[in-house]
């Protein structure tokens, strides 16, 4: 049974801006969430960013006032369940995933299981990650060089704050100091049109740039136009915030695109995140589970989650370096990859007490 329950806020700042054509922000303001069973406690991070398709800071207060007020004397489970049916029908994303979070780190440290072995047993140990250097406009060869040394082998940017023309002198500049097999992961979050992400889709084609994949191309996106996008591109493209307006109708063979990037706090938790996960890759369509730029209560489940969901391709777990401070310790990825505790719960630890 859950005896007590909390949460109180943070404002981390970044090393440096974060840029967008979403949009940017250069702190990270949320709450650390808690319960608390048994002697144990289990943590949660409710981090809203309505760029990224989550609810107002304003919103997500009152949300988790109002759910986390009923936790205690309910059981676990019970929880749970009302969470899931919740977050269903409701628009609070990030302060659903928090509470979800919080309530799983419990039960799992409860069961004595790493908190991806209890969401899924065949669970796996290491994750591939990309390393996320901003902006294209402001990345120099130099940065681009130290992280290839590191042994990151996917190199994640942020385009579409200029010119197609603009960003593809930019990545050719940038050539020279890309040294394969190393590839980009662009993403554009919805800044062209159908013409723009065609002609640079094309172009790039015809540079042979070497591109992972594409996130979010169209300002617009429809299954028809990412189809007709994805069959000039030999690499992925992708959806990302764009997914969270249509996860009631989701058909994963109908959406134009070959990868889907999930972000929990986003998409409401993660059992909900899973679950959809599971439907993708049963279409033979590829999963990136991505941070929002959390803090480590918040870094730590989503990197569990992607244990659980076990694909091989590399997340965008890499991003606790772009915060100047934290809560706790966070997953660090050595030489391109996340080795996950075998320990029970998430992994987080705060420094501060709650």
């Amino acid at each position: 049974m859950i005896e007590r329950a909390g949460f109180r806020p943070y404002d981390l700042p970044l090393r440096h801006g974060w840029a967008s054509a979403r949009g940017g922000f250069t702190r990270r303001l949320g709450w650390l969430v808690w319960a608390e069973s048994e002697g144990l406690t289990g943590y949660g991070d409710c981090a809203p960013l309505p760029a990224a398709g989550t609810e107002s800071h304003e919103i997500a207060a009152s949300a988790l006032k109002r759910l986390i007020s009923a936790l205690p004397g309910q059981e676990i489970a019970t929880a749970l369940a009302a969470l899931d049916v919740e977050c269903a029908a409701t628009t609070t994303p990030a302060a659903r995933f928090a509470l979800d979070c919080a309530l799983a780190d419990l039960a799992s440290r409860r069961q004595g299981l790493s908190l991806r072995r209890w969401l899924a047993p065949e669970a796996v140990d290491r994750l591939a990650v990309n390393t996320l250097l901003g902006a294209l406009g402001q990345l120099d060869r130099e940065t681009l060089v130290a992280a290839q040394t590191q042994g990151f082998r996917v190199l994640k940017l942020k385009v579409g704050l200029r010119s197609p023309p603009e960003d593809l002198e930019a990545l050719m500049t940038l050539m020279p100091a890309l040294k394969a097999p190393t590839t980009l992961r662009l993403d554009a979050n919805g800044a062209w049109s159908l013409d723009q992400a065609r002609w640079f889709i094309e172009s790039l084609v015809h540079t042979q740039v070497p591109i992972e994949s594409i996130e979010e191309p169209l300002a617009e996106p429809t299954p028809k136009r990412l189809a007709e996008l994805q069959a000039l591109a030999p690499f992925p493209l992708a959806l990302d915030e764009s997914l969270p307006t249509r996860l009631a109708t989701l058909d994963p063979t109908q959406l134009g695109a070959r990868r889907l990037v999930l972000k929990p706090a986003a998409l409401g938790g993660l059992n909900r995140t899973l679950a959809l996960a599971r439907r993708a890759q049963d279409a033979q369509i590829e999963v990136v589970v991505t941070s929002l730029v959390e803090s480590a209560a918040g870094l730590w489940p989503t990197a569990q989650l992607a244990g659980a969901i076990a694909t091989p391709v590399a997340h965008g777990l890499a991003t606790a370096d772009w915060l100047a401070a934290d809560l706790g310790a966070t997953p660090r990825p050595r030489a391109g990859w996340i080795e996950l505790p075998d320990r029970p719960g998430s992994g987080f630890v705060p420094t501060a007490p709650s």
